[in-house]
């Protein structure tokens, strides 16, 4: 009745907060909604604060700003961790931070054998990885989708061994290693793009980072202009079918390519409506995507986030995957 326009200005919704106010990239205002039919929320204002630079995020949270400072890069998370004031959280998991070789359908491209994939693979450390970006929160993982969705395949994250990925390199051709072209770290993840590409060239695969603000990456890479590797992430909701579809159908919107005998799996998987034939049609789709090196997962992507010295509860992680407070009306702070 109102219009999208006049849905902004005024959105009513279902959950435990309702809509006080909007500063588009400065702040959201919600006060509790006391009929809420699961409970009264504990805290009756919220307000969230757009901060995007994370080192700022924290010096808020210091010097009492805001409560809780969410998303921390590794040097703002340690810097905060010597507060004895302040406490660390860890929360996401919903993104799988993976590797995606955008030339292996390229015939004439050192990354169309598997090989060479796989010794990308085995070149890197997860474990180190997870704990430079992220203090270690980050689940080291070998699947496409998160552990808790449905129809997830659990699999091993791929073995760090620098010495298998030189004897793989050497048997597909490349003994003394090769130029792997650009690798483009999904922004802001810059600082885990070079860790990466300082591991492939450990063992002879030199590539170069090309960072890209956000909005320019991701039209870049909707639109299958980038070549090289990627750093990318996917973090939509769903099950283990939702994730897959962008990347291993060929309509899929980030896919180069795809495998015909997966491609009709996935086809068939979305016609089952067996619950258990199902599940095993995608469990045999991600077996094999594993197995052909077609990506590089690395991690399930979870973070640490500030919190002060009012907060009882942040409720971060009541609900696995999510990344943010939920729900929010299980957030409390300390009696006073």
């Amino acid at each position: 009745k109102v219009g999208d326009e006049g849905f902004k200005k005024q959105p009513i919704g279902l959950g435990p907060y309702r809509f006080v106010s909007h500063t588009p990239g400065i702040e959201l205002v919600m006060e509790a909604f006391e009929g809420h039919w699961r409970k009264v929320p504990s805290v009756k204002r919220l307000v969230f604060k757009t901060v995007p630079d994370p080192t700022t995020r924290a010096a808020m949270l210091k010097n009492a700003e805001v409560d809780i400072a969410y998303m921390l890069d590794a040097p703002a998370a340690l810097e905060l961790k010597r507060d004895p004031s302040i406490r660390l959280a860890f929360s996401g998991a919903i993104g799988v931070h993976y590797l995606d070789f955008f030339d292996q359908w390229d015939p004439k491209s050192p990354w169309h054998d598997r090989r060479v994939r796989l010794a990308a693979n085995h070149a890197i450390d997860r474990r180190a990885l997870s704990e430079a970006e992220t203090l270690g929160a980050s689940r080291p993982t070998g699947s496409m989708a998160p552990r808790t969705f449905d129809f997830t395949l659990v699999l091993p994250p791929y073995a760090y061994d620098p010495a298998k990925a030189r004897q793989l390199l050497a048997e597909a051709g490349y003994p003394t290693g090769f130029d792997g072209g650009d690798f483009y770290p999904y922004p802001p993840y810059w600082s885990a793009g070079e860790t990466i590409v300082g591991f492939l060239g450990a063992v002879g695969i030199k590539m170069k980072v090309r960072t890209m603000e956000r909005a320019a990456f991701q039209t870049a890479w909707a639109g299958k202009k980038l070549h090289g590797i990627c750093m990318c992430t996917m973090a939509n909701f769903g099950n283990a079918a939702t994730r897959l579809a962008d990347a291993v159908q060929s309509e899929g919107a980030y896919a180069r390519g795809a495998d015909a005998d997966v491609e009709a799996l996935f086809k068939q998987q979305a016609r089952e409506t067996d619950r258990k034939k199902r599940e095993a049609l995608l469990h045999q789709i991600q077996q094999l995507v594993y197995e052909r090196a077609r990506f590089g997962p690395l991690y399930e992507f979870i973070w640490p986030s500030g919190l002060g010295p009012r907060v009882a509860e942040p409720a971060l992680m009541l609900i696995d995957p999510y990344p943010w407070s939920a729900p929010l009306e299980d957030v409390r702070l300390k009696s006073k």
